[in-house]
């Protein structure tokens, strides 16, 4: 488990979770985001901590975000790690369902690759506006948020769902439409009606996160091609695989195409050409192969008097056999 004492009533959602999720991949033609199937696995595994992964993941206590600890200490570990981490099984079964919702929808209408570097860039901009808003409320004599501790990936989530409605009109909730930009902090009141306990300061760093994500984006060219650099990072794995499968395709055609590049003829070094029956190299000032005397294919004219003057018997570069080749390279020597 997550938290430091075993709790023996644990799994009592993951049904239900694998049942929500069996209806979102299940049928047959429907998408399969598989980038938000992964989430929803890590988040489970570092939650529940099957086998021996609960010796080799970091406890709870020592992962749980704490702006005090992180600034003091510079805990890059809780600032990161916190989010994949649950303090209940209600908060892991909420966040998660709305995960497989809100995720599900981005990632298919953004891309696999362009969706994962948004969540990681989330991340990142949620957890800091987190740290920037807990100091200035510490500032301003408020202590609570700056040596409080927390956990979870609600702040990512509800970044998620600002983007997703930013594109959106209004949307009807209870009979009322709202404008959809209003929608995630609509939902972060529920959030903190339904569990009082929840972290406020995150959520609205998760929201705030969301906004800056979608101005960021639309930004000057520098922003852009750092998003386009965190998609091309996520993105590597598949890429490296694909160039794997094209290189054994190319191994599998290797005799026919070093066939084909045999028969043109070869460049050497500056001021040589190379022999395409013998690969003897010749000076450049020469039209006649000065091993095997036979004629440069770049050079038509040589070649065609060399034809002539050989006669009806001489035999074409493609048709020289191997002992045809060693009796002029012992004829031009003179052995």
């Amino acid at each position: 488990m997550s938290r430091d004492r075993y709790d023996p009533h644990a799994g009592r959602t993951l049904p239900l979770l694998a049942f929500l999720m069996l209806l979102k991949y299940g049928p047959a033609g429907a998408t399969r985001p598989p980038v938000t199937a992964a989430l929803i696995a890590a988040n489970a595994l570092v939650y529940f901590r099957p086998g021996d992964l609960d010796a080799l993941l970091p406890r709870l206590r020592h992962v749980m975000f704490n702006p005090h600890l992180i600034i003091k200490y510079g805990d890059l570990r809780r600032f990161f790690l916190s989010a994949f981490y649950h303090t209940s099984e209600a908060q892991f079964f909420m966040n998660m369902t709305s995960l497989l919702r809100t995720g599900a929808q981005l990632e298919t209408s953004m891309g696999s690759s362009e969706f994962a570097s948004m969540v990681v860039s989330l991340i990142g901009l949620s957890q800091g506006f987190t740290l920037l808003l807990s100091k200035g409320l510490l500032s301003l004599g408020n202590h609570v948020p700056y040596y409080h501790f927390s956990a979870g990936f609600s702040g990512v989530v509800l970044g998620m769902n600002v983007v997703l409605n930013a594109r959106a009109g209004d949307v009807v909730c209870f009979g009322v439409a709202i404008p959809a930009k209003y929608v995630a902090w609509l939902e972060l009141l529920l959030v903190q009606a339904l569990n009082p306990e929840a972290h406020l300061v995150g959520n609205v760093g998760g929201i705030l996160a969301g906004l800056a994500y979608l101005v960021l984006r639309r930004g000057t060219e520098p922003l852009d091609l750092m998003f386009s650099g965190i998609a091309d990072i996520v993105s590597q794995p598949a890429r490296f695989a694909g160039r794997l499968l094209r290189s054994a395709a190319a191994h599998r055609r290797g005799r026919s195409v070093q066939g084909h590049v045999a028969s043109l003829p070869r460049e050497t070094v500056q001021g040589t050409w190379g022999c395409t029956t013998c690969s003897y190299d010749n000076s450049r000032f020469t039209d006649v192969c000065e091993m095997c005397s036979t004629p440069h294919q770049d050079c038509g004219f040589s070649r065609r008097r060399h034809l002539q003057e050989g006669g009806n018997n001489e035999l074409s570069v493609e048709e020289l056999s191997v002992e045809e080749i060693r009796r002029r390279r012992l004829q031009r020597f003179g052995k």
